[in-house]
C-alpha cells in the first residue's frame, strides 16, 4: 500500500470514529418512526393533506419520511386533528417526532429544535365582508373562528378585545364554516388561507400579520439523545437541500427556508 492510500485509510477510520453513533432505540423505541402530522384540508409547512388516493402528502410527511430513511428505520404517520392534538398527546408515547410552530407555552409539554421555515399567520375573511384590515375586524358582532390548540388562535384571542374567537378542532370544518357564512373570518396560517381563497369563492386574506414565527422540529421532553439527532438532521435537511425540495413539491417555491 503506497503512503497516498494509507493516508487515506487513516482518514476514513479517523472520520468513521469521530461521526456519532446514532441512538436508533433512543430516538425510535417502538422500532419504527413514529412522526405526528395534522391533518387539515390546505397544505403548508406544518399541515398535511390528502392525495386523490387518501395518501398524506406534505412538507412534515416528506421531512418524516427522510428522517425514518436517515435512521434506518419504517415511518408510520400519526395523524392529528391539530397541534394541540399532538401537544396533548407528547407525555403519552405516542410519538417520536414532529414538525410545528414554535410557541413559548410548548416549550413546557415538548423539546424545540431549530426552525426549518418562517410561518406567519393572518385572517382570511368570508365574501361580502366589508373590512379592509384586523383592526376593522376586531367588532362586536364579528365572528372569527381559529383552530384549536394553535398558536395562532391563542394570538388571535389575545389581540381581539371586541370580540372573542370560535375554535374548531378540524380545520375542514373551520374551512365548512367560513365557506356557509357562519363565521365571517378565521385566523389561520397564510399558506393554507391562499389555498382557501382558491377553493372558497370571493373569500380574501387581510394584509395584517397575526404573527411570525418557525415551524420547529419536536420531541417528546426527556429524550435529549433524540433533541440532539433531530436538531442534526433537520440542520443537515437545510444545507443538503432535503428542506427546499419538500417545500418546493409542496407548492411553496416563495417560501425561505431558516437559517
Amino acid at each position: 500500500m503506497t503512503k497516498f492510500l494509507l493516508a487515506i485509510c487513516v482518514a476514513l477510520m479517523a472520520a468513521c470514529a469521530s461521526a456519532p453513533v446514532v441512538p436508533v432505540q433512543d430516538i425510535a423505541p417502538k422500532g419504527e418512526l413514529r412522526v405526528a402530522v395534522g391533518v387539515g384540508p390546505s397544505a403548508s409547512a406544518f399541515w398535511a393533506t390528502r392525495d386523490a388516493s387518501g395518501n398524506l402528502k406534505g412538507v412534515t410527511v416528506d421531512l418524516g419520511r427522510a428522517a425514518a430513511e436517515k435512521l434506518g428505520v419504517p415511518l408510520k404517520l400519526v395523524e392529528y386533528r391539530n397541534a394541540g392534538e399532538i401537544t396533548a398527546a407528547a407525555s403519552k408515547d405516542a410519538w417520536d417526532l414532529t414538525f410545528m410552530p414554535h410557541e413559548a407555552e410548548r416549550e413546557k409539554l415538548m423539546d424545540h429544535g431549530p426552525a426549518y421555515v418562517s410561518y406567519d399567520s393572518a385572517y382570511i375573511v368570508r365574501a361580502g365582508l366589508d373590512v379592509a384590515s384586523a383592526a376593522e375586524l376586531d367588532r362586536a358582532g364579528t365572528r372569527v373562528g381559529a383552530i384549536e390548540g394553535t398558536s395562532t388562535s391563542r394570538t388571535a384571542a389575545r389581540s381581539l378585545k371586541n370580540t372573542s374567537v370560535t375554535l374548531f378542532a378540524k380545520a375542514d370544518d373551520a374551512v365548512a364554516q367560513l365557506a356557509d357564512r357562519r363565521v365571517d373570518a378565521l385566523a389561520m396560517g397564510r399558506e393554507a388561507l391562499v389555498d382557501i381563497t382558491r377553493k372558497v369563492p370571493g373569500t380574501r386574506i387581510l394584509p395584517d400579520v397575526i404573527q411570525t414565527t418557525g415551524v420547529v422540529v419536536v420531541v417528546p421532553l426527556n429524550r435529549p439523545a433524540a433533541r440532539a439527532w433531530a436538531a442534526r438532521f433537520i440542520e443537515t435537511a437545510k444545507a443538503d437541500g432535503t428542506v427546499r425540495s419538500a417545500l418546493d413539491r409542496a407548492g411553496f417555491a416563495n417560501a425561505v427556508v431558516a437559517r
